[in-house]
């Protein structure tokens, strides 16, 4: 049944089905739609479908009228109805894979995704998980659940893992610029995906199997994890000697070879790094094999939020005021600068940690208007809008996320006492006295 699909693909007949409608799916709709094939997106969430089909978008950087004009071409729906995943050609799985609160891989979403595809799966079909796994996941978890159709892998339908490499807010690459590493079940899998990653991405890489694309997407988080982790850690060694550790980076970032500079902060955010390297050391278990070095840096990690919060009750107490009843503003709720998304924001983790103890939070994020209920947090919160009386009125405000749309020397002017997690504060000049780095 290869040759039919390809076929397909080829001649841009094909239909791609996209499950899973966020911020790995709904640009892998853009650039499919773009290579001129129609695109039928589906997702759990009435209210998401209902705002595509109005030509809505939910995500800062996919403006309106890219959405609308999808839908208005007819190369885009999106839908909530998946008996409808019988249409799609390719079928690519974008949905969650968190932690479970033992930090161990989650794979409710994963499973539950194979298991209706599984119901609608039909002769000819392409399946394809994009979702950040550990090695084995997709022969392991869904291959058993797909062959439960009766359809054999390789002959009836193709099986394939290819990792997504989203980055929201980065300019310089985009969906499709940025390489596609393509595995395969067997090799009509893999020969089939590739030709259907073509029409949207510019280069696709093809690997040996699956397996191998897996492992490909948790080496790249775990070594960005494991030198933040070193970073964060020399951050709190050198605050103890009296030095400033993003000086140190500059300067380490003078030498032209055998140094790539990595920056500290508040913790790890988004839905990659501050999870990835527990999924490799979970499946390391397995084999027998303790992973010392990846475990060390994920626990150095996730316990940032905890030293920006020691930090800041330091500095606090310094100014003979207690953290319990203290008024705190954090400045930025998205995981990282000048974008709207939230997942696994450390902002997040402090301002429950501050609430925990007893301080009274309120956050401002000029690209997240208001929280919403998440799976390990609902703050029930709203941004609040800065003027010179609202910052002086906070005991201490907490920068968590430097968006650029920050005026710092307005910020410091005004403020009482500056938190300072990102070096957002590095060209204030006035008021130095009132910045705390933490």
């Amino acid at each position: 049944m290869v040759d039919p699909l390809l076929q397909r693909i080829e001649d841009r007949s094909a239909v791609i089905g996209v499950v899973g409608l966020g911020y790995v799916g709904l640009p892998l709709v853009r650039e499919f739609a773009a290579g001129g094939v129609k695109v039928l997106g589906f997702d759990v969430d009435a209210e998401k479908v209902s705002r595509l089909m109005a030509g809505q978008s939910y995500i800062g950087h996919i403006p309106n009228e890219t959405i609308a004009e999808l839908v208005n071409s007819g190369r885009f729906e999106a839908t909530s109805v998946f008996a409808r995943l019988a249409e799609a050609d390719c079928i690519l799985i974008c949905v969650p894979t968190p932690l479970t609160p033992m930090r161990e891989p989650d794979m409710t979403y994963v499973e539950a995704t194979t298991r209706t595809i599984a119901e609608h799966l039909r002769t000819g079909q392409l399946v394809v998980l994009e979702s950040t796994t550990y090695p084995g996941t997709t022969r392991e978890v869904m291959l058993p659940i797909l062959s439960e159709s009766g359809l054999e892998v390789g002959k009836d339908f193709f099986l394939a893992y290819s990792p997504e490499r989203e980055d929201p807010g980065r300019t310089t690459h985009t969906t499709r610029t940025i390489p596609k590493v393509v595995g395969g079940d067997d090799e009509a899998s893999r020969k089939v995906a590739a030709a259907c990653y073509g029409i949207a991405i510019d280069q696709v890489v093809p690997v040996t199997s699956c397996a191998a694309a897996e492992a490909s997407k948790i080496l790249e988080n775990t070594y960005r994890c494991v030198n933040i982790a070193l970073v964060n850690e020399l951050k709190k060694l050198f605050d103890r000697m009296g030095i400033d550790v993003w000086e140190v980076i500059r300067a380490a970032s003078t030498k032209p070879f055998g140094f790539k500079p990595f920056y500290p902060g508040p913790g790890l955010g988004g839905h990659c790094i501050p999870i990835d390297p527990f999924y490799l050391s979970w499946k390391a278990r397995q084999y027998g094999l303790p992973t010392r070095f990846i475990e060390l840096a994920g626990e150095v990690n996730v316990s940032m939020p905890e030293y920006v919060v020691h930090r800041t009750m330091d500095a606090l107490n310094e100014r003979s005021k207690a953290m319990k009843g203290a008024k705190l503003l954090v400045l930025g709720l998205a995981y990282k600068k000048n974008v709207d998304d939230v997942r696994e924001s450390p902002s997040l983790e402090l301002i429950e940690l501050f609430q925990a103890r007893g301080a009274e939070v309120d956050y401002n994020d000029p690209h997240v208007p208001r929280t919403h209920k998440m799976r390990e947090y609902d703050l029930k919160l709203t941004s609040q809008t800065l003027s010179d009386k609202m910052l002086a009125g906070y005991d201490a405000v907490v920068i968590s996320t430097d968006h650029s749309a920050y005026d710092w020397d307005w910020i410091v002017d005004n403020a009482q006492l500056v938190i300072d997690t990102r070096n957002a504060t590095a060209g204030v000049t006035r008021d130095r006295e009132k910045i705390v780095k933490a």
